[in-house]
């Protein structure tokens, strides 16, 4: 299989739904594609954890950090993952940039969780849920997806929540305007979700 000069966007997908394009591009069966999957997920995992950067702390979104704190010191807020990327994958790539420990193991939604990126706010909320709402899911109007990317937006509206749209990544703030809120960094996020 050739796939020199295949091209695939990537912003907002999750990883699993990429991998598949590229195969699919590439002439693989479908069928073969889902039989294979454990095996592209440990792979993929192995692979990541072999090839990542010992500090990822220069690739953190500007202001990341100080909105970490601030919510995380905050009793009402819960803080939790919604990506793309599986989630050994995941989990790694916020430890190496400093920012792992302000999310629970447990909680969350994965690209290891649904191919489908608009499944993943219902999965966080309903993990959400059986830890911080007597086992029902989180509710929708107490949830807000932080995201860069319009596929960010998308997921949110799917489940029905609210969401800010920071253009901190490949998106201008142009292409967010379907957020309820947009913001150029995230040194403004703790007044926009108040503000929701």
């Amino acid at each position: 299989m050739d796939l020199t000069g295949v091209l695939v966007e990537t912003g907002g997908r999750t990883d699993p739904d990429i991998a598949r394009d590229i195969l699919l591009r590439g002439g693989v069966d479908p069928r073969s594609i889902d039989d294979g999957f454990d095996a592209f997920r440990e792979a993929t995992v192995r692979q990541y954890a072999r090839r990542v950067p010992a500090d990822l702390s220069a690739h953190v979104a500007p202001g990341a950090l100080a909105a970490l704190e601030n919510l995380d010191g905050d009793a009402a807020m819960r803080l939790s993952l919604v990506t793309g990327n599986l989630e050994p994958v995941a989990r790694l790539k916020l430890a190496r940039a400093g920012i792992g420990r302000r999310f629970v193991h447990g909680q969350g939604g994965f690209g290891s969780d649904s191919e489908d990126r608009a499944d993943l706010p219902a999965i966080a909320r309903e993990r959400a849920g059986r830890v911080w709402n007597d086992g029902a899911p989180w509710p929708r109007e107490r949830t807000v997806v932080v995201g860069d990317t319009p596929r960010d937006i998308a997921c949110a509206r799917a489940d029905g929540v609210a969401v800010v749209a920071v253009a901190t990544g490949p998106f201008d703030a142009p292409d967010l305007q379907d957020a309820d809120a947009v913001l150029e960094d995230l040194h403004e996020l703790r007044s926009a979700l108040g503000a929701l």
